[in-house]
Formats: structure tokens, sequence, C-alpha cells
């Protein structure tokens, strides 16, 4: 049961980390700040 619950809280978390990022990158101004953004993804992670 345990064992369960912390697939399900991981995959929240997942799917949440996701929608976070697509949000970021969605709300670029042009193709330079998008690329920009990604690169940052890439090597540093999420941060804003």
């Amino acid at each position: 049961m345990f064992a369960y619950l912390l697939e399900k809280l991981s995959n929240w978390l997942e799917t949440a980390e996701r929608q976070r990022r697509e949000t970021y990158l969605a709300s670029s101004a042009d193709i330079v700040q998008l690329e920009q953004r990604l690169r940052s993804l890439e090597s540093h992670g999420y941060s804003l």
C-alpha cells in the first residue's frame, strides 16, 4: 500500500513539474528566448 501511494505521489509531482516547464517555455516572447530557456533547462534545471 505504501509503495502504491509513493508511486502515485511521484507521478503527480512529475506531472506538475512537466506542466510548470511547459508553461515557462510557452511564455517565451520569441524563438530566441525559447531557445535560451531550453538551453537553461538542459544545463541548470528549472529556475525562473
